[in-house]
């Protein structure tokens, strides 16, 4: 914490702010709005609503939570869904912290930094990370996460209130919202033909595994059979 508010951190961890302000805390956060929405529909108060966001902070395991909630299942296994939905998140970390990671910092830290990561903080800081200096990496990946993090949880709130005039469609759209935007990142930042193959059997895959396997498998299958297919593309060439 003490890397975003010394002096020296402070420019860096504005501009993080202010590039995810241009438009993707905007894309993350107008998809909490449905969420806000399904906490009011299950009858959730409006301040805990608001803490999912800052606390959960992913989209897909609020939607677990609250949907959990309205079915009376068992908080224990309602815990167990939300950590199991948001295993994907692991390899992001992974592959993120070592652009993050500096000489003499500690645990902690590293565990506040890793709570940020989520689909849209970590696509573009892949992306934006390795063009800055690493001595003002933290401070403005912290600048970049914690704009798309209040953004959402005032979206939440937002839609906690709107819920009677957002159309479940329409929330339903919004949502759809953070994965067009990730896509069209990851094609946008495609840099070698590994990442090109990956893109590409993702594409030819997914599809084909959930008309032969339904929903349930499809994005496992996917992740699992295409992820290592690129891998061993990569490897091969290299």
């Amino acid at each position: 914490m003490d890397e975003a508010k010394s002096p020296s951190r402070r420019a860096p961890f504005l501009r993080g702010a202010a590039d995810a302000l241009s438009l993707p805390a905007w894309i993350v956060g107008f998809g909490f709005l449905g969420v806000g929405s399904l906490a009011e529909g299950v009858g959730y108060p409006f301040a805990a609503a608001v803490l999912s966001t800052i606390l959960i902070w992913a989209g897909p395991a609020q939607v677990v939570f609250f949907g959990g909630l309205a079915s009376g299942t068992a908080l224990p296994a309602i815990a167990i869904a939300v950590g199991l939905s948001s295993i994907r998140l692991l390899p992001m970390t992974m592959s993120l912290m070592p652009l993050v990671r500096r000489p003499g910092q500690g645990v902690l830290i590293q565990l506040f930094i890793a709570h940020y990561v989520a689909v849209m903080v970590w696509i573009e800081n892949m992306r934006r990370l390795p063009s800055i200096a690493p001595d003002e990496r933290v401070a403005y990946f912290l600048g970049f996460a914690n704009a798309c993090l209040f953004t959402s949880a005032a979206l939440t709130g937002i839609g906690y209130y709107a819920a009677a005039a957002v159309a479940p469609p329409f929330a339903a759209g919004l949502l759809f919202l953070t994965p067009l935007f990730f896509s069209i990142s990851l094609i946008a930042g495609a840099r070698d033909r590994l990442e090109w193959s990956a893109l590409a059997l993702g594409a030819v895959l997914a599809p084909a595994f959930g008309y032969l396997f339904g929903k349930d498998f499809d994005l496992l299958l996917t992740g699992l059979v295409g992820g290592t297919a690129a891998y061993l593309i990569g490897k091969t060439r290299r």
